[in-house]
């Protein structure tokens, strides 16, 4: 069963507008939210490709390792030479 349509406004500036309307007559939509929801459909496919793409890729990325306190103190010892790193390239840059 489809979701039953609710309203929802947007304002455009008129050159959208324009837009939307040139795309009404070209890409054979029939109205301006069919051409809306068609957008919106597409978007969320692409955020639910890429959300897929991720996890497949977490899951090939090798073995798990343990988020422990050891390996929280182990990032933070990282994060913080790399800042270092970085702030020492600025000042030789500058």
């Amino acid at each position: 069963m489809a979701d039953p349509l609710t309203s929802m406004n947007v304002s455009l500036p008129e050159s959208l507008r324009e837009f939307v309307q040139e795309r009404l007559g070209t890409a054979g939509f029939a109205n301006a939210s069919e051409y809306v929801r068609h957008l919106i459909r597409q978007d969320r496919d692409r955020v639910e490709s890429r959300l897929a793409e991720l996890i497949e890729e977490g899951l090939d990325s090798g073995a798990a390792v343990v988020a422990d306190d050891r390996f929280w103190a182990g990032l933070d010892r990282r994060v913080e030479a790399r800042v270092a790193q970085m702030r020492r390239g600025k000042r030789a840059a500058g």
